[in-house]
């Protein structure tokens, strides 16, 4: 009986052990699953750390280098400063080494510049061979547009001028399709340049240039007679050393100028009274082609009447600059024909002893007529071979725009008309030589009308 009660005693520890046993091990199993976890998320917070350190040095790093961005921003804002305040010093020192502390300058003259510096050279070289003598007159300064280093060099290596740059980084947005962007950037240029001259050093009057002229002898000369002559007639808006048809064969006597309502260019003389109404309203490049509304260059420009308003431009007979570009932005055009052969004057005329009066405009207009007058009046198809055949000086009338294109080809002459003006044109005549001394006048529809002439 004992035994029995021992035997069940046993059984119910045994019994009374397993589900003791089973929570034992579901604890265990428990707790290491929970010692997994916090493992893991220890685990977690250190690679948390750890990317949070990587983080923390990358900002780090970042703000030394934004850091080290602002202090070479700085240095570099400080050396442009100085850049500055070094070019202004020696267009100061320049200017006043070239103009001196007395003579008040005739004009500045500019050289518009860009990457030619070949170009440059041997316009610089032409310049100073005839400006050296009169600098006092004629403060030389270089204008270059763009950062060219060749270009630059080459203007800082001569003594007798200042050197001015351009650096235009806007960019650049055409009217049209098919716009070449040189010449926005050329009418840009040109402002700029004249405006520093006109505003900040103050000139009177400027006699502008490109990167691709030499200069006759009596250039200068020349345009100090041409600057009475500006200052006293103000129905003159500029005095030119071009003739468009200045070719050898068209040209004869260095000693006589004209009137034109057609605006030159290629060297030529502008005040400030005019720039101070040009520069306001100086357009991105012209208006050319079908009624003037494609928009290309700057010079065409000044050609419409509503910019010269009856305002006329002096010119030469035989030409004081001579354009050697046949490269630039204008692709050559027209040189071999037209720019190539024309003749640069090589006499050495006294312009100080001549008596120009006949130029201002109400004894022009006089002069002018006389001259038509006198010559042969000429008609028919023939009109070129009759002309030929005669001595004096000769006229031929035509009636639009197509017949003078037609007797202009004829002889040679430029054909091509702006704003409804011919090239060299004075009240629609057209003037120069044939063969001979002799005198050709093309004559307008209405041009004896507007001369005062009553035909016979």
């Amino acid at each position: 009986m004992g035994k029995c009660c021992f035997c069940d005693y046993r059984y119910l520890l045994l019994i009374a052990a397993i589900p003791f046993i089973y929570i034992q091990m579901r604890l265990f199993v428990t707790q290491s699953q929970y010692a997994d976890r916090i493992a893991d998320d220890i685990e977690a917070e250190h690679q948390c750390a750890r990317q949070t350190r990587l983080l923390i040095d990358q900002i780090s790093l970042q703000q030394e280098r934004l850091h080290s961005l602002e202090e070479e921003r700085k240095h570099q804002d400080q050396e442009c400063r100085q850049l500055r305040a070094l070019v202004q010093d020696l267009e100061r020192k320049g200017l006043k080494k070239l103009v001196g502390d007395v003579q008040v300058p005739v004009s500045a003259v500019v050289v518009m510049a860009c990457n030619r510096a070949d170009y440059l050279e041997r316009t610089i070289k032409s310049i100073l061979k005839h400006q050296s003598s009169v600098a006092s007159k004629y403060p030389l300064f270089i204008s270059q547009d763009g950062s060219d280093p060749s270009v630059r060099s080459k203007a800082l290596s001569y003594d007798g001028l200042t050197y001015m740059q351009h650096l235009d980084y806007e960019p650049v947005h055409t009217e049209r399709p098919g716009e070449l962007i040189a010449y926005y950037k050329i009418a840009r240029h040109y402002k700029w340049a004249l405006d520093q001259l006109f505003y900040k050093h103050n000139f009177s009057r400027v006699i502008i240039l490109e990167d691709d002229m030499e200069i006759a002898p009596d250039f200068f000369d020349y345009f100090e007679a041409g600057a009475a002559l500006l200052d006293s007639d103000k129905t003159i808006m500029a005095i030119s050393s071009w003739n468009d048809n200045g070719q050898r064969q068209f040209v004869h006597d260095p000693h006589v100028l004209y009137r034109s309502d057609f605006f030159p260019g290629l060297g030529w003389m502008l005040s400030k009274s005019t720039w101070d109404e040009l520069s306001p309203k100086w357009p991105k490049a012209y208006p050319s082609g079908t009624n003037f509304k494609v928009i290309t260059y700057w010079d065409d420009w000044l050609r419409l009447k509503e910019n010269h308003r009856g305002r006329q431009f002096i010119r030469p007979e035989v030409c004081r600059t001579y354009n050697f570009g046949e490269h630039g932005s204008s692709m050559g055009q027209f040189f071999r024909q037209y720019l190539e052969p024309i003749k640069l004057n090589d006499v050495k005329v006294n312009w100080k002893s001549m008596d120009l009066n006949y130029l201002v405009e109400d004894k022009y207009v006089k002069h002018f007529a006389d001259m038509i007058k006198k010559a042969t009046p000429v008609h028919g198809t023939d009109a070129i071979l009759k002309a030929y055949n005669i001595d004096g000086d000769v006229r031929i009338q035509y009636q639009d725009k197509s017949d003078f294109e037609r007797i202009a080809s004829q002889f040679g002459i430029f054909e091509e008309w702006k704003d409804g003006v011919p090239r060299t044109a004075y009240k629609g005549i057209v003037v120069f030589r044939y063969q001979t001394q002799r005198r050709i006048f093309l004559v307008g529809p209405d041009s004896l009308q507007q001369l005062g002439i009553e035909e016979a």
